[in-house]
């Protein structure tokens, strides 16, 4: 932030509705927030959570964390109340920055955590609120700036945590993922690099930031090279079209799903698309039918990001001139970024062997936070673990296979298996054994889906089943389709085989 407000101050950094903020006046706020940490404080290695949407104070909090070497904690505006509370408690924040519209769902977690005593209320949609929690120290986002716009003078170490970023696991928890400042820097560095990005190149930011994906693989690479973020709260296709339009983007990066509700608008071949020159996607690859769709409406070309949390994220890139040739592929390794095929006793496997996929490089994360026993696990080797399973080709293509921890990836979401599990079996206690898998979807690149054996003379209605859970679990981790079986296939130790249940039920979304 500092080195490009100095290159180009007067570079446009940052639309955010009616705010366009240059370099010079995104870097002066940033100094203001920092310097307003620093005197109510606040000193590295300290946290500070941060829960709001796609808005100028988020990049504010992340980069005046940064400058001061306190550690940023976004918070996934999915979470439950025990989870934020989780998050908060283990991350060891002592406060948080909080858009208003957000206060009434955010509370219920913060309550639970006394230690959490500052609350700053940046003015979000601009939704009116009141402290409801007297014991805790309100203020508005504004009252936190200090007058001075200088940079604060604060020794912050290169491998010290920039970010605990919280990625969900096997386990109802998530594990937070430390990461960083040279991990993040590096990353950032290569995604420019690697995928062009330059001064004055206008991107459209609407995935979440508090997400790696759109956080580190676009948002820090952009106030890397000087280029300016076009600030969205979410995928409204209108106003992605009209933004696309008016402001002559050059890219943009969403889910196979969103491309799909765009490329299937009656109207689209009539819209000006003329300027964009990349579209990313992530999480999955896309349905070879649906690329040659996006292909051919938007006229420009389309790259994979492929990675994880803990590697910063991006780990290859199925990069445009693959796009047709290698279609399932998950793409090539970046330039900081070594990856190896592993068997279970650490040993690295020869191209073309199918084993768990393995990384080296400096965006690894420090670790995971209070949690030795993880980190050392996922260090076995030397290497970097990511539970994966896959192949290298010979060409150097990566291809993903399975995962082996039951992690479902759907919609730009992680959701642990076990978690959706427990709230089935709370919700419905006519289940008598009940398992959940991701199967294959054009939409949600994997739909969670649950599959179950009734207890004996019972009857299950599926949407009676998901109905119910909506009062156990949050809403995008409900099953989109209850499979009622005679019994589950498992093996001679009573194990229940996902494996063989995932390929059973592979073409169950195909018809709708």
């Amino acid at each position: 932030m500092t080195r490009t407000a100095a290159r180009m101050p007067d570079q446009l950094a940052v639309v955010d509705g009616d705010r366009r903020w240059n370099y010079r006046q995104l870097d002066e706020r940033v100094n203001q927030v920092a310097n307003g940490l620093l005197a109510r404080g606040y000193a590295r290695g300290d946290a500070l959570g941060l829960a709001s949407g796609n808005s100028c104070e988020f990049l504010v909090t992340y980069f005046a964390c940064a400058k001061t070497g306190v550690v940023c904690v976004p918070l996934n505006l999915g979470w439950r109340a025990d989870e934020v509370a989780y998050v908060l408690d283990h991350s060891g924040a002592r406060g948080l920055v909080v858009e208003a519209q957000l206060l009434e769902q955010i509370l219920p977690g913060v309550e639970k955590v006394p230690a959490v005593h500052d609350i700053v209320v940046a003015p979000g949609t601009g939704a009116p609120y009141g402290q409801s929690l007297p014991d805790r120290d309100w203020r508005t986002f504004d009252d936190l700036c200090a007058t001075s716009t200088t940079a604060p003078d604060v020794y912050v170490d290169e491998r010290d945590a920039l970010s605990y970023l919280y990625t969900s696991g096997t386990t109802s928890f998530p594990k937070g993922v430390v990461g960083s400042h040279t991990a993040i820097y590096l990353e950032s560095l290569m995604v420019a690099a690697e995928t062009g990005m330059h001064a004055g190149e206008r991107i459209a930011c609407l995935m979440p930031l508090f997400h790696t994906a759109q956080l580190n693989g676009f948002g820090t690479p952009a106030v890397m090279m000087g280029a300016t973020q076009y600030l969205l709260r979410g995928f409204d296709p209108d106003a992605l079209l009209a933004l696309v339009e008016g402001e002559r983007i050059e890219r943009m990066f969403a889910l196979p799903m969103m491309y799909r509700a765009l490329v299937d608008r009656p109207d689209i071949r009539e819209r000006d698309l003329s300027s964009l020159r990349k579209a990313a996607y992530a999480m999955a690859p896309m349905p070879d039918a649906l690329l040659r769709a996006c292909l051919d409406v938007f006229g420009c070309d389309f790259y994979l990001a492929f990675g994880q949390t803990e590697m910063s994220p991006v780990t290859t890139f199925f990069r445009p001139e693959h796009q047709l040739s290698h279609s399932g592929a998950v793409g090539t390794q970046v330039v900081n970024v070594q990856i190896g095929i592993m068997d279970p006793d650490g040993e690295l496997l020869p191209r073309g062997e199918e084993g768990e996929i393995v990384y080296r490089g400096p965006h690894a994360l420090n670790g995971y936070l209070k949690n030795d026993e993880a980190t050392a696990a996922a260090f076995a080797h030397g290497w970097f673990h990511s539970g994966d399973v896959g192949r290298l080709a010979d060409d150097g293509m990566l291809w993903f296979s399975d995962r082996r921890k039951d992690v479902i990836k759907t919609g730009g979401e992680n959701v642990a298996s076990i978690e959706v599990e427990k709230a089935l079996y709370a919700a419905v206690p006519d289940v008598a054994e009940a398992v959940i898998v991701g199967l294959p979807h054009e939409r949600w690149s994997e739909a969670i889906t649950a599959v179950v054996v009734a207890k004996g003379g019972v009857d299950l209605d599926a949407d009676e089943v998901r109905s119910r859970m909506r009062e156990h679990i949050d809403g995008y981790k409900i099953p989109k389709s209850v499979i009622v079986v005679d019994e589950l296939p498992k093996t001679s130790t009573g194990k229940i085989q996902k494996n063989v249940l995932r390929d059973r039920f592979a073409d169950h979304y195909d018809a709708s």
